[in-house]
């Protein structure tokens, strides 16, 4: 569903580096987001501190009943085995394998298997109702109480009911798309897979696939005439089509190291650090404001027209889709644009949603708040001057850190703006679709 937590960094300086710092420190007291200091030659990078979790949708949730860990380990893969015994079997590109055309791996099947596959004699399939409070609750429950997303079991992903609804249930969204394990006995709900549609282009060639989240299990909509998919994972499997890399940027960082997200560097003090990341109070953009429902028809025009010059794509095929992903909702979604104020044109628009985590075992803070860039498009104001705004929002309602991929154009803000390079990858795949491997910076699809 949603990238895992992005790893803790740790500030560290290269050499010169106590220079730099001290000439950020001056800036910085005047506004050191707006200085444009940037995170190169002389920069502070981020380091992850210990081994964790890539920052990516985890492939598999640490299920409390270990049956059920073995019932589905099939679909999950170890990046360091040379086989991939399940993936062997399936309509993806051998890593090996050098792809040089598009298109489908296996044709459309008219005698698709009607039945899911037998489970064991404890367990059993059910669909998922999301629009029963009672089967969403046990969702809810299912991912806040098991879905573990670091090695060091610090941070635990704490979705909330109506973001699960904003994720599963776009628009076209198919109940038979969420499917539960059940233990045959109790009925208690030990298992979760999700797939929403979606319209994907490749490169010149459009398809209608599905997004699977959670467990990988693409079969399920092949009864619906779907033969694709797209996916993320942070580990190596056969075979990836792009890989992204996350960037983390602070916004509290006494927060952040209080519950060891970040650490201060031996050179670095928890006052400089603070007064480095330290962000203006308003924004600056001229005509910056929060979008509405009046600006559907104008939004849905510049995303799909700012897309088209990369080369995986989602296509908002209709105005319902902007009213679904863009128009905002509180701790889910928020979006923003920018209305020329003689014209009343809308140029521009920022979006980021909201997935907080709990903070295992801490005494102060229970919740780590995070924000994720979702698309941005810049048609009049500067791309880094649009970001810096997005941060100073995403900091006014409360966030502790702003999270972004160096995908599409963002490349142009990430070191400007001082976030900090993660050390995790996150791959894109196709299922039943095979492409030539693109760079990161061709990539236009944020998966939630």
């Amino acid at each position: 569903m949603a990238e895992a937590e992005p790893k803790k960094v740790v500030e560290e300086e290269e050499e010169e580096g106590e220079e730099e710092e001290s000439n950020a420190e001056k800036q910085g007291h005047q506004n050191p987001a707006a200085t444009g200091v940037k995170l190169g030659k002389k920069k502070k990078k981020a380091k992850r501190e210990k081994k964790s979790v890539d920052p990516s949708k985890p492939s598999l949730p640490h299920m409390s009943n270990s049956n059920i860990r073995d019932l589905l380990s099939r679909m999950q893969v170890d990046e360091d085995k040379k086989e991939h015994q399940f993936w062997d079997t399936q309509p993806v590109p051998k890593l090996v394998e050098k792809v040089t055309d598009s298109g489908p791996l296996e044709p459309a099947k008219d005698d698709v298997r009607q039945e899911p596959l037998s489970l064991p004699n404890n367990f059993k399939w059910d669909d998922i109702d999301l629009e029963n409070p009672s089967q969403l609750d046990e969702v809810y429950t299912l991912l806040n109480e098991n879905y573990v997303e670091d090695d060091d079991n610090m941070f635990r992903f704490d979705y909330s009911r109506p973001f699960l609804q904003w994720a599963l249930q776009p628009p076209g969204w198919k109940k038979v798309w969420h499917c539960g394990v059940r233990a045959t006995t109790t009925g208690k709900l030990l298992g979760f897979i999700s797939a929403v549609p979606a319209c994907i282009r490749i490169r010149d060639h459009t398809q209608t696939m599905v997004e699977i989240n959670f467990l990988r299990s693409p079969g399920g909509s092949h009864c619906q005439g779907i033969f694709q998919a797209v996916y993320t994972a942070g580990v190596l499997l056969p075979k990836p089509v792009a890989s992204c890399r996350y960037w983390h940027r602070s916004l509290n960082p006494k927060k952040l190291v209080d519950v060891q997200f970040s650490s201060i560097h031996r050179h670095m003090t928890l006052q400089r650090m603070m007064r480095l990341y330290k962000l203006p109070e308003t924004t600056k953009t001229i005509g910056l404001r929060t979008m509405e429902a009046k600006d559907v028809s104008t939004v849905h025009a510049l995303v799909n027209k700012y897309l088209e010059k990369f080369d995986l794509i989602p296509v908002f095929e209709s105005e319902e889709d902007i009213v679904h992903w863009f128009l905002p909702r509180p701790n889910i979604i928020s979006s923003y644009v920018v209305e020329n104020p003689e014209t009343k044109v809308v140029t521009d628009v920022i979006s980021f949603y909201h997935l907080p985590s709990t903070v295992v075992s801490h005494p102060v803070h229970k919740t780590l708040y995070a924000v994720y860039s979702f698309y941005n498009v810049a048609t009049y104001t500067p791309m880094k001057d649009l970001m810096q705004d997005a941060l100073i929002l995403a900091k006014q309602q409360g966030a502790d850190v702003f999270n972004a991929l160096d995908l599409m154009d963002n490349k142009q803000f990430l070191e400007e703006l001082k976030f900090g390079t993660g050390d995790g990858h996150l791959r894109y795949y196709l299922y039943n679709w095979k492409c030539p491997e693109m760079p990161s910076e061709k990539v236009g699809l944020v998966l939630q």
